[in-house]
């Protein structure tokens, strides 16, 4: 069954059940419904293959995600926290014409794009034309229903095409394998992020269930960040949700609150993790505080989820079996992975209707079937003496401890490995640091431990283009904006 579908049976059925939920507004299944219509027919009349939604995450977010569907209109997310030049290559690249938006100012000051406001219908989105002289139309694979663009790791990100099928499958897949029957989820993550947008949205839909959508504001988010840990629990606490989606950094802030005091919901049954490497400790403490925790794995070259740990088949330390639909095979330590995955990518030909997707990241199966992931190829760590170390490793060792928010660890052709360490707290001490990278440090081989360290001076950021958008670090720009401390940490002594 397709969401829409499912959508529309549900409108029919249980036509007041309710299908999106803030404080301020509810819209039952019926009232989606009729909106995504509504809208539909407006967005089909405006004849264009594609249209761009730069939005914060709200209701009015997922009537439009579900009307391009019912008008057969592709529809590219352009995340918020996307740079000016960034919107700008993502519209060039993508050709667009139209771009629905609640911020029509921002695009309006931006060189080159948006000619004028042409109206502002009922979705409460303003509609804008873009200016896209001498760009030819963009090619795209048939069936390209959504446009998603990778993290941004660069001001030129790459536009990964999926059609309705590919999604469906996957989303489908979830609502199988987590087993929740109409399920409360609060979106924590923006919409326009893939793995929100199918786990968060398609699959409650497609299992009857509610979505919470407050804006990225209300919980808490400034850009790309979470500004402020109190709003975000108020926030968790006063929806009471069964469901809900985190990134290990996200993860790592409820634990040190539940640690000091939180208190859990106890309407939550499934919180699932991914975007990045997980250390085995801070999921059993997680578990330990009442956190119904469960890591993931997937990206968007194969409509996001790969794998997941579920109640009834987890593995601690893996990152759970692969979905139904999905065949995983390791080649030469590398993930590949086939089933369900994307068209191709935007304007490459070339990569059109891939039978397998090769993840990058490395990895193994244990004996019961559970998928491991050990690091990124590309960010492998050759040291001087020619030990192999995928940095992802070492560094979600050190940050299963609540008293650090973020870590990177450097070395390749070096010595040995050091590390920049965030507190997350100002009062965190450098003895306190110190104590805990030598309690790590034990646990690890000689080769993969951390020698010196530096407390940097304010967190890596996204904006100063230090970390994509779900919070990995940019390896090489940290490398080369720290270039200086980072040597001096190699002609002083190591600890």
């Amino acid at each position: 069954m397709t969401v829409l579908s499912a959508v529309q049976k549900q409108a029919k059925q249980t036509p007041d059940q309710l299908a999106l939920h803030t404080c301020e507004q509810d819209l039952s299944y019926r009232q989606l419904y009729q909106q995504v219509v509504q809208l539909g027919g407006q967005l089909q009349r405006l004849q264009a293959p594609v249209i761009g939604l730069l939005a914060d995450n709200s209701q009015q977010w997922v009537v439009t995600d579900l009307a391009c569907r019912h008008a057969v209109v592709g529809l590219l997310p352009i995340p918020t926290f996307f740079s000016s030049q960034q919107i700008q290559h993502t519209v060039l690249s993508a050709g667009l014409s139209y771009i629905l938006t609640d911020d029509p100012y921002r695009l309006l000051n931006t060189p080159v794009i948006c000619a004028c406001k042409l109206s502002q219908n009922r979705s409460q989105l303003t509609l804008l034309q873009c200016q896209t002289p001498n760009t030819k139309p963009a090619d795209t694979p048939t069936g390209t229903s959504k446009i998603t663009f990778t993290s941004g790791s660069t001001g030129r990100p790459k536009g990964v095409c999926l059609d309705n099928t590919q999604q469906d499958l996957v989303a489908q897949a979830l609502v199988d394998a987590i087993g929740l029957h109409a399920p409360r989820h609060l979106c924590l993550l923006p919409m326009s992020t893939l793995l929100e947008n199918l786990a968060g949205i398609y699959a409650p839909l497609l299992a009857g269930g509610t979505i919470i959508t407050p804006t990225l504001t209300e919980l808490g988010y400034q850009g790309s960040s979470l500004a402020s840990l109190p709003q975000l629990l108020s926030t968790i606490s006063r929806y009471q949700p069964q469901s809900m989606i985190l990134i290990p950094q996200l993860l790592l802030a409820l634990v040190a609150a539940t640690a000091q005091g939180w208190q859990v919901p106890e309407s939550l049954q499934f919180i699932a993790v991914g975007g990045g490497k997980v250390a085995p400790a801070l999921l059993h403490q997680a578990r330990t505080l009442g956190l119904p925790v469960f890591e993931g794995y997937g990206l968007s070259e194969c409509a996001s989820v790969v794998s997941l740990n579920t109640a009834s088949a987890q593995q601690a330390g893996s990152i759970g079996k692969p979905l139904a639909g999905r065949e995983v095979t390791i080649v030469d330590g590398e993930i590949i992975i086939k089933g369900a995955t994307f068209s191709g990518y935007l304007n490459d030909p070339d990569s059109w209707h891939p039978t397998q997707v090769a993840s990058g990241d490395l990895g193994y199966f244990d004996d019961q079937g559970f998928l491991h992931i050990s690091g990124r190829k590309k960010n492998l760590i050759v040291s001087s003496y020619g030990r192999n170390i995928s940095p992802e490793w070492v560094e979600s060792e050190v940050l299963a401890s609540p008293l650090l928010e973020q870590c990177v660890v450097l070395g390749d052709a070096r010595p040995y490995c050091v590390a920049l360490l965030w507190p997350r707290e100002s009062t965190t001490t450098d003895q306190q640091i110190s104590h805990w990278i030598k309690q790590v440090n034990t646990a690890l081989p000689d080769y993969a431990q951390i020698k010196n360290w530096h407390r940097l001076d304010e967190p890596l950021h996204h904006e100063q283009g230090l970390l994509t958008s779900n919070g990995r670090p940019k390896r090489a720009a940290i490398q080369r904006n720290f270039a200086a401390t980072i040597e001096q940490y190699y002609t002083r002594k190591a600890v």
